[in-house]
Parts: structure tokens; sequence; C-alpha cells
């Protein structure tokens, strides 16, 4: 006679374990992956006598009075999963965070929902938790509902991940794309592509002599360190995917305004620079996953940028150009030759994957 007792559950193998289909039927095998991968992880990040109660949301702590919410959702595809600076998880972290601080919000909440291919090592997940779990206590936010959902084999690349973030930022600032005016300066955080790049060596099992790492990381800390200076910043944003070149069309487009360039003034690292001599790409259209974009009127520029040098995620800072007044929208760039070219839009994908 057998000695299982009805609905046994095998513990799960975290080092030579899979995902199965399982996993995702709602079942005993759900709860049991949620209790022994995510809710250690995750319980890490949570506000001091704050408990899950495994509802269908989160009941989250009274919101001070003063402020206004903002909210952000990202998905996450990268292949790999892991790569030179970080992984996926990290990267989910960081992707909502940033964009959380780019309207000028303290993140405070996360949720994480996450789809998860048949075969996947359940140490890896548990290696990505753990990753998220550091980046969102890095942070300074909890990550406090998820769901999980597991697919057949061939479907997902391993794991994605969507994140939404929730944030509070103060009543009467206002950053946004519509509004770069001419005369407005463009400043860069330092240097572009190595994000892009790095998830394109690793995938491609590349080698440099100097080794290209991302430069993922949360940006919170030196959005708010800008905005304590009391610049009258008008734009804050992240160039992730399409890069430099396509998150400043995408602001001239929406601010009706022009933008001029110095290429000789744009931080690229020689090995990203010696990367993309060689494989054909432009490090302007490559993601950055830890560099923001400022645009602030004229006469603060000088003392913004000064504060973001100041900061250990902003030494490289630098002018980069000036907002035109450009009924067309054109993005210009003064070359190192003395000519100009235009920074189009991103046409294509040359790196598919990389967030």
């Amino acid at each position: 006679m057998s000695t299982v007792k009805p609905g046994y559950v095998r513990p799960l193998d975290l080092r030579q374990g899979r995902i199965d289909l399982t996993h995702g039927s709602g079942g005993r095998a759900t709860h049991q992956l949620i209790e022994t991968v995510f809710r250690p992880a995750f319980s890490e990040t949570w506000p001091r006598g704050w408990q899950a109660a495994g509802d269908d949301g989160a009941r989250l702590p009274p919101m001070p009075r003063e402020g206004r919410l903002v909210m952000a959702t990202d998905a996450h595809v990268i292949t790999p999963l892991f790569f030179p600076g970080g992984d996926i998880g990290s990267l989910a972290i960081h992707g909502t965070v940033n964009d959380l601080a780019m309207m000028g919000a303290k993140p405070l909440y996360m949720s994480a929902s996450f789809i998860l291919e048949e075969g996947l090592h359940l140490s890896d997940l548990v290696r990505i938790a753990q990753s998220m779990a550091r980046a969102a206590k890095e942070s300074g936010v909890a990550i406090v509902a998820g769901d999980t959902k597991v697919v057949e084999r061939g479907k997902a690349d391993g794991l994605f991940i969507s994140t939404s973030g929730l944030g509070l930022c103060p009543e009467n600032l206002q950053l946004s794309g519509q509004m770069a005016r001419p005369g407005d300066a463009v400043l860069l955080s330092g240097s572009v592509g190595e994000h892009g790049m790095a998830v394109l060596s690793q995938r491609e099992g590349l080698r440099f002599d100097s080794p290209i790492v991302s430069d993922s990381a949360p940006l919170h800390e030196l959005a708010a360190h800008m905005l304590a200076t009391g610049a009258a910043l008008h734009v804050l944003r992240d160039p992730t995917r399409g890069g430099l070149a396509n998150t400043l069309n995408e602001i001239a487009s929406a601010s009706h305004v022009g933008m001029l360039l110095d290429e000789t003034a744009i931080p690229v690292l020689p090995p990203v620079t010696a990367a993309c001599e060689l494989m054909g790409l432009d490090p302007l259209y490559l993601a950055n996953e830890g560099k923001l974009i400022a645009i602030c009127a004229e006469a603060d520029a000088p003392r913004l940028l000064e504060a973001m040098q100041a900061h250990p995620l902003g030494r490289r800072a630098c002018r980069i150009g000036t907002v035109t007044d450009d009924a067309n929208g054109f993005v210009r760039m003064q070359t190192a030759f003395g000519g100009q070219r235009i920074l189009d839009w991103l046409m294509g994908d040359p790196l598919p994957r990389i967030c």
C-alpha cells in the first residue's frame, strides 16, 4: 500500500530541477514554486510589518497626502537571460524604477509577472528572483504582487518578465517629452552603448581585450539629486531601445522642435567604439539601461551639470547639444569633420531582444 499522502508534491530540486507545465497549473506545484522561490526572495523587499496575505492584490500602506501617483509598466524579453553587468531580473527592476524616475517620482511598489518556459532550470529562476530582490532593495522599492504562468517548451526563450511600478512625485512637478523648448540645453549623464554591446557580445560569444559591461543601474537617486538643484528641468528620459538617437527624435517630435548635437561631446567608451566599427553598428542607436538625457533651461545647465557630475552615476555627464527651433523636428549632429548629418529615427532592429 502506498504511504504517499494524497496531493503530495515532491520538494523542488533547486539545483538540478526544471520548470514543467504543472508549475503553471494553479495547483499545489504552483503554490510550491511561489513559496519556495518567489516569497523568500521578495519578502526581503517588503516594508517593515507588511505581510503578503496571498490575495488577488496587495493592500498597500497609506500613501502620503502630498504628491501625485505615477505608474509605469514594462516587459522584458532579453536573450540571453544573463549578461555582463546584469541579468533579466535586475534589468526588470531597473527598467521600471527608471521609468518612474524619469517622471520625477520616487519608486515605491512594484508587481512582477513571470512567463516561464517548460524546461527552464530552477537554479536559474532562483538566481533571477534573488537578483530582482537585491535590485529592488537597492532601489528602495517593494515587490508586493505577482503572477506566474508556464508555457510549452520553445515558446518563451526561457523566461519573460513584465513589471509595473508605482511611485510618488511632487504635485507641482511636470516633466514631459513635450516640454523641450528652443534654446534649452541637452545634457547626457554618461557614455552610451554599453548595454546593447554587452548583450550582443554575450549572445554571439564575442570576446574583447577590454570586457564590455552593461550599464544597467537604477537612476532614481541621480534624478532626485538633479531635481533638488531647483534647475528648470523640462525633460528627463532614459535612452533604452533605439539608444540616444531614437530617444532624441522622440522628444523632438513630441515637442515640435529640432536639436543640434556635437559629435565630439558624446562619450563612447573605446571598447564599444571598436566593437561597433567591427560590426558596422552605430553606438548612438544602441540601448542603454543606466543613462539619462536631461533637457533644461540654458541658464541652469552649468549648475545642473555640476550636480550630475557629483553623483556616482553621472561622473561622465556632459552637455551634448542644444534644442533648436525647427518645424521639421530634425535631430542634426555637427560631426568631428566639420559637417552635419541627420540622426534619423531607428530603422529596423539591429539588436533584437536587448531589454
